[in-house]
């Protein structure tokens, strides 16, 4: 058979990459439920050979991990909504702390430009307006977004099911997709991509969990108000790569704010995060997770902003995770191998451009050892 010409290769590979951003842009509310759905079922998977090995029955083993999952998600929705309790009875104290920045701030704005208190509250006024105007008009799609989420949630219990019932059904599929030849190395991704995705997902729980807590308890000790819901919001924020620690710290700064007269609790909290988040990223994650796969970090932000656009919040969620597969896929594809390198976080020992053997495939010398040919 002959071969395509290198041009005719790169097309179809960029034609096919558009394809697929289109079809998850179209089809997100259908795909996304299904991602999740199989990541959870990923991370249920040694409850369900556990209770299998004592011979439950299987349907009794499918079900009791998905239960035990809901259980534990209640639980987070019930300290969320707690400490947002109280919050919203400290509500009269917050007016009156918010009232007082503002009055501050407008000072200092007036202070150094023609830009009186009087101009300024007219100016908010006329702001104000117009984003009650805007909300009212949202609210109007409020009810359809509500019961998206609801048709979201009512989904992923089902295809979790469905997922590991029929597992063997799409094992074979999956093998019956390539040549004979190639089904060792199909293994060998199927078990490294089921790894990737339990220390990920079993990663990003404990990280909740004691960033939570470090975070909470350091911020309880300096005295900091709602210490535990600003941990609780930057620790789940802190799953999304790189930007939702940036939205974590704004949050925690203006809750600090709104529950505070003074300054000096926010410098407190900027602090204590930025120690916090150093022994995360540095210390705690890295052996938590011990993943062997490195994504680097343009494509992480990539990946977040691209799956942010198209399918939201949860598509911002699953970005690392769904990177992280197709980089093992990549890494073992002798057509896609120049992807899993752009996804890589290995950088050449020397440069491309001087020294051709880096412009090759197969076991290249990085700053950080040798990367070898999954390949071979």
């Amino acid at each position: 058979m002959r071969e395509l010409p290198l041009t005719v290769k790169r097309s179809v590979e960029l034609l096919g990459l558009v394809l697929c951003i289109a079809i998850f842009a179209i089809a997100s509310d259908i795909i996304m439920p299904v991602i999740m759905a199989f990541f959870i079922s990923i991370l249920l998977l040694p409850v369900y050979r556990f209770l299998r090995r004592f011979k439950f029955p299987e349907a009794f083993a499918i079900i009791l991990p998905i239960l035990l999952v809901f259980i534990f998600l209640a639980g987070i929705i019930w300290f969320f909504s707690a400490q947002i309790g109280v919050l919203v009875n400290d509500f009269p104290q917050i007016k009156q702390n918010v009232a007082k920045h503002l009055q501050s701030l407008q000072e200092w704005i007036s202070s150094f430009t023609d830009f009186s208190i009087s101009k300024q509250k007219k100016f908010i006024t006329e702001k104000s307006d117009d984003l009650l105007n805007m909300a009212g008009k949202a609210a109007s799609g409020a009810a359809v977004t509500l019961s998206s989420v609801f048709i979201f949630l009512g989904l992923i219990p089902i295809y979790i099911y469905l997922i590991l019932f029929y597992k063997d059904i799409l094992l074979r599929f999956l093998f019956m997709w390539f040549k004979t030849e190639h089904h060792p190395k199909v293994k060998e991704a199927a078990y490294e991509a089921e790894s990737i995705i339990k220390n990920y997902l079993v990663g990003l729980l404990i990280q909740i969990t004691y960033m939570t807590i470090l975070l909470g308890c350091a911020l309880m000790l300096f005295g900091i108000k709602h210490a535990l819901l600003i941990g609780v919001i930057f620790a789940i924020l802190n799953l999304i790569p790189y930007v939702g620690a940036l939205i974590g710290n704004i949050l925690g700064v203006l809750i600090t704010l709104t529950s505070s007269p003074d300054i000096g609790p926010v410098i407190t909290v900027l602090l204590v995060i930025a120690v916090v988040q150093f022994f995360d990223n540095n210390i705690l994650m890295p052996r938590i997770v011990g993943s062997k796969v490195k994504i680097n970090a343009l494509v992480s932000i990539l990946g977040v902003v691209v799956g942010g656009t198209i399918a939201g919040i949860s598509g911002m969620f699953l970005s690392m995770p769904i990177i992280a597969v197709l980089k093992v896929i990549f890494d073992r594809t002798e057509t896609f191998k120049h992807w899993g390198v752009l996804f890589g976080d290995e950088r050449p020992a020397k440069s491309p451009m001087t020294f051709a053997i880096y412009r090759k495939k197969g076991d290249v010398k990085t700053k950080s050892g040798v990367v070898k040919d999954k390949n071979k």
